[in-house]
């Protein structure tokens, strides 16, 4: 079986890092694992195993042929049967499926807002959707709206995994930090972050706020770094560059936060518990349930909800490292790579025969 992974850009964003890990995970598994990105390289490029067959598509439009008989070219050289397509990539597989019908057309839904959306607000999606053979959402929020609103028969619910083994060297010493893993998006409501950190840099002081992710220097961006000035808070707030490798960021911090409005099954989440933080998240998407007893959720927008949780785990290392071992033993056992990739072979298998 060969499997191509296609995705917009290698950005470190969560369906990015999804879809290199599943890759990687795949390339000792299965015939051949393939990746493409078609827009735009990025930081995850150099997370790719050389198992992995690469291809750089340098798409500039939605309607590039070029590119798309570039594509066509590398998935009929390479005999790949099944093109798995994530997020926006969706229409550029649906093209290729024009051109070469035996493929198996894979879509994986990973944004947990569109359940917030009405079918009508997705016309060409909707459209697609009738070349889909199979459609792989996140959470079951997204596979109901998936089922009613789209035209694909088979829409699966697969949780999204990660790579413990990168983060098996945990750090014997941690610094107090917090750190929010998490691109400048509106949906991350960093804003609802910084008014707790204030609160919990008044009775903690000697604690850090790190915020890790793309910084797309908009609006959204300037709104909070204009908090951080006006509330003083720029020596204990950090903004870490993405380009970094996250298991080396998250080692030493302590606490993992999410405050966002809305989300799908983040792969932040997975990645702080396989590298030992304890986790505050707002209850959005299946946050809540990946958490489950193992650490603390809090309504969204409710900046002092938010606060209280991290100052308890700030407060009390006991409780802090509990549940943060529990909570990696948790992620090992059922969002690891050994955990879920056997059924997404399974289902590549099914759609193959």
């Amino acid at each position: 079986m060969r499997v191509l992974q296609l995705i917009d850009s290698l950005d470190a964003g969560g369906a990015e890092r999804m879809s290199v890990t599943i890759a990687n995970a795949l390339s000792t598994r299965i015939d051949r694992s393939y990746l493409c990105a078609s827009r735009k390289e990025g930081v995850l490029k150099s997370d790719l195993k050389k198992d992995v067959d690469y291809l750089f598509l340098r798409k500039q439009s939605s309607l590039d042929i070029a590119a798309l008989f570039r594509l066509k070219r590398f998935v009929t050289k390479h005999k790949i049967d099944v093109v798995h397509a994530h997020t926006t990539s969706y229409f550029l597989a649906t093209l290729l499926k024009g051109l070469c019908p035996r493929i198996n057309l894979v879509w994986h839904e990973h944004h947990g807002k569109r359940t917030e959306s009405k079918a009508s607000e997705h016309k060409i999606l909707r459209f697609c959707s009738r070349y889909f053979d199979t459609i792989i959402t996140v959470n079951e929020a997204l596979q109901d709206w998936c089922s009613i609103n789209l035209h694909t028969r088979k829409v699966i619910c697969l949780k999204n995994f990660v790579n413990t083994k990168s983060f098996d060297s945990i750090a014997r010493s941690r610094e107090n930090n917090i750190i929010c893993l998490a691109n400048l998006r509106e949906p991350k409501d960093h804003l609802n972050l910084l008014s707790a950190f204030r609160k919990i840099h008044k009775e903690i002081p000697n604690w850090k706020l790190q915020l890790m992710g793309k910084d797309f220097q908009d609006a959204y961006s300037e709104e909070i770094k204009k908090y951080i000035r006006t509330h003083s808070l720029h020596s204990r707030v950090t903004f870490l560059s993405h380009d970094l490798a996250v298991s080396e960021v998250l080692k030493p911090a302590k606490i993992g936060v999410l405050s966002s409005t809305s989300e799908g099954l983040p792969m932040a989440l997975l990645e702080y518990g396989a590298a030992g933080l304890a986790v505050v998240t707002t209850a959005v998407g299946d946050c809540e349930k990946v958490i489950s007893t193992f650490g603390k959720t809090v309504a969204v927008n409710d900046s002092e909800a938010l606060a209280n949780a991290i100052l308890g785990y700030a407060s009390n290392e006991t409780l802090r490292t509990s549940d943060a071992a529990a909570f990696r033993a948790h992620i090992a056992k059922n969002y690891s790579v050994e955990a879920v990739i056997s059924q997404l072979i399974e289902l590549y298998s099914f759609e193959t025969n």
